[in-house]
């Protein structure tokens, strides 16, 4: 039967001192310090003591990297490019997952795939028309790429779908999510349904296709579990596929 009264404190606690963060284990220090994003711990965290820095230059801290701008770090936008190339040369090639909002140029997407030829999944938020074909450099030299989320203000061309997937053959999840004015048009759906027939989970926000894009990416993507159409308004779903 277990005691009524509660456990003992560590002493620490019992004398009312505080925690020395500098002496937890480094596996629980790594676990706590990855809740953290790339900006913050680079510059910020790795600066408290040597022990949370020799943890920050870890390879395994980095194979997933999320760049994302808060307010308080805004006046320092084109030092964040320098970050987000730091954190990716920490990595040494493991890197697998990274995820970039705001900060997305085509030079910064090329030195990431020049390094990061494991990488599975590739997330770009604000891409511009310029960027698209910087998207297009980076795919062609990611050939296990699995996952592609492309958000966009301008509208993204059929051709720079198509050399997505004829460069990525694993590419089973991609997102294309439209923040600005999207053309009906159907020359994405059509690029997709004619090179990614591997495809397992789609998401088109805001894309123009009609219902003849539709039925393409229907017949093309034989594997499709998930498809997300939100806010595509030029379907009719008259004539689909049965």
């Amino acid at each position: 039967m277990a005691s009524s009264s509660s456990s003992p404190l560590p002493p620490a606690m019992k004398n009312g001192e505080s925690t020395n963060w500098t002496e937890l284990p480094p596996e629980l220090t790594s676990s706590i310090l990855h809740r953290l994003g790339a900006i913050e711990i680079l510059l910020n965290a790795q600066r408290v003591c040597r022990s949370w820095r020799r943890i920050c230059k870890d390879p395994s801290m980095w194979r997933k990297i999320d760049i994302k701008i808060p307010k308080k770090f805004e006046d320092l936008f084109h030092d964040l490019e320098a970050v987000c190339r730091r954190a990716v040369d920490l990595s040494k090639g493991g890197l697998i997952e990274i995820n970039i909002e705001h900060l997305v140029n085509t030079s910064l997407l090329n030195y990431i795939a020049d390094r990061s030829s494991n990488l599975r999944r590739l997330g770009v938020v604000d891409c511009g028309p310029v960027v698209s074909s910087g998207v297009v450099e980076a795919v062609m030299k990611l050939p296990l790429l699995e996952e592609l989320e492309i958000t966009y203000k301008s509208s993204i061309r059929g051709q720079v779908l198509k050399v997505v997937g004829q460069s990525c053959p694993n590419l089973r999840t991609l997102k294309l999510n439209c923040i600005g004015n999207f053309k009906c048009c159907d020359k994405v759906a059509l690029a997709i349904g004619e090179t990614m027939p591997g495809l397992r989970h789609l998401q088109l926000y805001r894309n123009g296709l009609s219902d003849t894009g539709l039925n393409a990416i229907l017949e093309g993507c034989p594997h499709l579990e998930n498809l997300d159409l939100h806010k595509c308004l030029n379907i009719n779903l008259v004539g689909l596929r049965g």
